[in-house]
């Protein structure tokens, strides 16, 4: 999707003019029985008005105002989606908007919710071109808009279809090599560096929780370091993104049942893809801020040597798990990396994993269940940048309680810790690995949708990356 502005509108340049009720259509340059039709409708309390045309469509879209700006922001992406279908029925390929309502920022959102919803995967269809939409061009008319806007818009959204590129495509055509090989991809694109260790490598770093996940695989695992390091970056100690890379979970021995269980699980990379969505959008914007990304990746099979319940594995930081269920395998790769990002003495780490059904069950698909030891002035931010995308959090504490939960009678910690509290047991099982600021986003729920989502889309969502970047934008702007 190319996203542009502009200063004038062509003869032929199909028009969405975005307008309230209010609005005075004597002003805006339409013919008559274009603008009786609008007010007809507008009487008619009609919100979208299509005016259909072999030279010029026009699309007119009726703005209501709410009370709280988040809503009305969230309402806007929603009136950018919902105009797709007209669009991409009549096989436009641009279009031109156009604002004359007073709603703030009302181009940039409601771009935003068409770009996201336009997004398709037809990449292994045969006749991907027939499904495709046509759509490929929305140029902004608006003086509100600088161009910086319209840049940084552009990059979220190359970012969110990197991310859904990634998380629809099966594990037969990504696995951990595969994964580290998009990102080394991304990171030429993008301009930031990346290094990837092989299993030697791992093995010599004692990344114990990462080797015990792939022994059942016939792939070797992969563990990613991406560093965006601007000279101008803000922050004296970096900020550390770690991103769970299971691209594939059957559960290991601990087998999952199929239906809408292990057929969605080519999607528990997502994570990992999260984070790289994220520094691929700092760099693209220039954020001066230094950031490093961690992608521990591998599949998680019942094959080999598959590591098997009542396992006792040794950690990069030397601690011992009892391993009781080996479908509870993402905290042990996550595990290794939080703690290999010690080394980095950083400022704040933030992990992203599709870690446990309970973190669904708990939220739905609506929000991110949220832990961490980061201060208290973090997750107010945190939480209202979540408000700001509508990408909405909800904390769940981590009290001493649910770590009595892990005790193991035979190693230092098990990795389950029972029937209830799952996901906080997740989240307290990787506190064990941190010694420094910390917030763990369980993206369980909101990562895949096995129905539509509007602009979120079905299948892969991206859901965390504007909400990630948007609070890395506001940490750069404070701390200048």
């Amino acid at each position: 999707m190319n996203i542009t502005s502009t200063n004038k509108i062509g003869r032929n340049d199909h028009l969405i003019i975005l307008a309230e009720k209010e609005t005075d259509w004597n002003n805006i340059e339409q013919p008559e029985e274009n603008t009786d039709i609008i007010k007809s409708q507008i009487k008619k309390d009609v919100k979208q008005v299509v005016i259909p045309s072999p030279t010029r469509m026009v699309f007119a879209v009726i703005l209501e105002k709410k009370e709280l700006k988040h809503e009305n922001d969230e309402a806007l992406r929603k009136a950018g989606n919902k105009i797709l279908s007209a669009i991409n029925k009549h096989k436009l390929t641009s279009v031109t908007l156009q604002n004359f309502s007073s709603v703030e920022n009302a181009s940039v959102n409601f771009t935003e919710g068409m770009a996201m919803g336009n997004y398709q995967f037809l990449r292994y269809k045969k006749e991907a071109a027939k499904d495709a939409n046509t759509l490929k061009e929305i140029r902004i008319l608006d003086e509100t808009i600088s161009k910086a806007d319209i840049e940084i818009l552009q990059a979220i959204i190359d970012s969110v279809y990197l991310v859904r590129d990634l998380v629809n495509a099966p594990v037969n055509y990504l696995n951990a090599t595969d994964l580290a090989n998009e990102i080394v991809k991304a990171g030429k694109k993008a301009g930031f560096k990346t290094e990837v260790f092989n299993k030697n490598k791992i093995a010599a770093l004692k990344m114990g929780g990462l080797l015990a996940v792939n022994q059942g695989s016939v792939d070797p695992p992969t563990f990613t370091i991406m560093e965006y390091a601007p000279k101008n970056a803000v922050n004296k100690k970096p900020i550390i993104l770690v991103g769970k890379g299971v691209v594939y979970d059957t559960g290991g021995l601990s087998l999952k049942p199929t239906p809408n269980s292990m057929d969605l699980m080519k999607s528990d990379m997502a994570g990992a893809a999260t984070m790289l969505g994220t520094i691929y959008c700092a760099a693209k914007t220039k954020l001066p801020l230094h950031i490093i990304g961690l992608v521990p990746a591998t599949d998680n099979r019942p094959g080999f040597n598959a590591f098997a319940p009542g396992d006792v594995i040794t950690m990069h930081n030397g601690m011992t798990v009892e391993m009781l269920n080996s479908d509870a395998e993402g905290r042990m790769i996550l595990g290794d990396a939080l703690s290999f990002a010690r080394q980095y003495k950083p400022e704040l780490v933030i992990d992203a994993a599709t870690l446990t059904g309970a973190a669904h069950r708990a939220v739905g698909d609506y929000a991110i269940a949220y832990m961490g030891t980061a201060p208290d002035e973090i997750k107010t931010d945190f939480e209202a940048c979540g408000r700001e995308v509508y990408e909405r959090l909800i904390e769940f504490p981590l009290w001493e309680e649910y770590g009595d939960m892990l005790k193991s009678d035979i190693a230092d910690i098990k990795n389950i810790g029972g029937a209830y509290a799952g996901a906080i047991t997740a989240g307290k099982f990787l506190e064990k690995f941190t010694d420094y600021p910390w917030l763990h986003l369980d993206i369980a729920g909101v990562a895949y949708f096995t129905s539509s989502m509007g602009y979120k889309g079905k299948n892969a969502s991206a859901f965390g990356v504007r909400l990630l970047f948007r609070f890395l934008q506001k940490r750069a702007a404070s701390a200048s």
